[in-house]
């Protein structure tokens, strides 16, 4: 980083945000629309008065259950509400001159991820069987007829195969997503 370059976020004060909990969803993503991340508006105003200059929100994304077996890198979890929500979100937060940074868990996604349904579902025919460490030979102990690695021996946390260049430009384009259609100022991004 060159001398002209301030890396904000070493001198930011963070507020944590659980939207999952800390606006009331349910545990079940049963994919009820329910507004509530508009009320993190409410909190904009407190959350600077605490000489906040950053909102760290984990996680956001369209997920299985608690938030980080994703469904979806593109989309708000319908238990909190749309895209459109969140953007409104965003812009109150930047006005009050508040950052917003994103928990990005991109090593693993969950069992309701539409690649690995597809690969669940056809199995050698799938495009998508290269995006994940599988074996046809052996089984899950969600007795899927296939073996696949968990995060950390989590089975509903389905680990994504990081060294296929399809996977990588995939979660790229989420994140370019992110930054240019919300205008978020970072994404904390977990690959291990």
């Amino acid at each position: 980083m060159g001398n002209n370059v301030k890396n904000w976020g070493y001198e930011a004060v963070f507020y944590q945000i659980y939207p999952l909990g800390m606006f009331g969803a349910p545990f079940e993503n049963d994919g009820v629309q329910e507004h509530r991340i508009l009320k993190a508006i409410d909190w904009a105003e407190n959350i600077a008065k605490l000489g906040c200059n950053a909102v760290y929100f984990s996680p956001v994304f369209e997920s299985d259950t608690h938030g980080y077996n994703t469904r979806n890198y593109k989309h708000i979890d319908s238990r909190l509400g749309t895209n459109e929500d969140f953007k409104k979100v965003c812009d109150v937060f930047h006005k009050k001159g508040i950052k917003v940074v994103l928990d990005g868990v991109f090593n693993h996604v969950g069992r309701g991820f539409p690649q690995f349904r597809d690969v669940c579902e056809r199995r050698w025919e799938s495009p998508y069987k290269d995006w994940f460490n599988i074996n046809f030979d052996g089984n899950s102990s969600y007795n899927d007829g296939l073996w696949y690695e968990g995060w950390e021996g989590h089975y509903d946390l389905v680990k994504l195969n990081l060294r296929n260049p399809a996977v990588v430009e995939h979660l790229l384009d989420a994140v370019k997503f992110w930054v240019e259609y919300f205008g978020i100022d970072g994404i904390r991004l977990d690959v291990a």
